[in-house]
């Protein structure tokens, strides 16, 4: 799962951004200043994917928590700020941030850029091929997945994309709109159930057992949520 780090002083903020991306499936790690930004960067700098510094911190700012993770990491780092001055924008890029964001934001909009860099710098880190879970195995590549004897398991494009964003995710619960986004790339209606037949035609193709799935729970009021433990690999 990727692991963002976020560091800003308005807990309203915080808990809003961690709620969102946590419904979005990123595992969210919150500061509230400079120097408990530094405690979690050392706890946890070589398993982030992208950090989020907010520019103005009641004990620094975040040009010196930059300077300070470009030290240490290359991992992602988008800026935010209140001020329209575009001389903040410039000197962040400069120092090493990768995107910047002026205040007020959407999260909607902040999601997309940290997809957005994640994405770049996805293309610059080989890319596991494999996707192993209880004796199946998901080919990125050939867009296959196999049972445990080698059998192919047929599924539609659709549902291939569906377990490939549950297993990129095992374990965290995903809400019906979050899936429908990333499988047809829309929101889903209060009455659309296609996303329910989706599921249900994927755990028949599992051999899930639909009255007490084992791999693809239903969480009432939620979403959904894959539980089987996942291995990536590249070959």
């Amino acid at each position: 799962m990727r692991k963002i780090l976020i560091v800003d002083d308005d807990q309203k903020t915080r808990e809003l951004l961690r709620t969102y991306l946590a419904k979005n499936g990123y595992e969210v790690l919150l500061a509230h200043d400079g120097a408990s930004f530094i405690t979690e960067l050392g706890t946890h700098a070589d398993t982030l994917s992208l950090v989020i510094l907010d520019v103005m911190l009641p004990d620094t700012d975040g040009f010196v928590l930059c300077r300070q993770v470009r030290q240490r990491s290359n991992v992602p780092i988008i800026m935010l700020t209140a001020s329209s001055d575009e001389t903040d924008r410039i000197v962040g890029l400069e120092l090493g941030a990768d995107d910047y964001i002026a205040k007020p934001y959407s999260p909607r909009e902040l999601l997309a850029r940290i997809k957005a860099i994640l994405r770049r710098t996805a293309l610059d880190a080989p890319a596991p091929r494999y996707h192993r879970f209880v004796g199946f195995t998901l080919d990125l590549m050939e867009r296959t997945v196999t049972d445990s004897d080698g059998n192919l398991v047929v599924l539609t494009g659709l549902d291939f994309q569906l377990l490939k964003y549950f297993t990129e995710h095992p374990g965290v619960v995903l809400d019906r709109s979050v899936l429908c986004e990333e499988t047809r790339g829309r929101d889903s209606g209060p009455l659309d159930r296609s996303l329910d037949v989706q599921i249900s035609r994927l755990r028949l193709r599992l051999n899930d057992d639909g009255k007490q799935p084992a791999l693809i729970k239903t969480v009432r009021g939620a979403g959904y949520v894959f539980s089987a433990d996942v291995s990536v690999s590249g070959s």
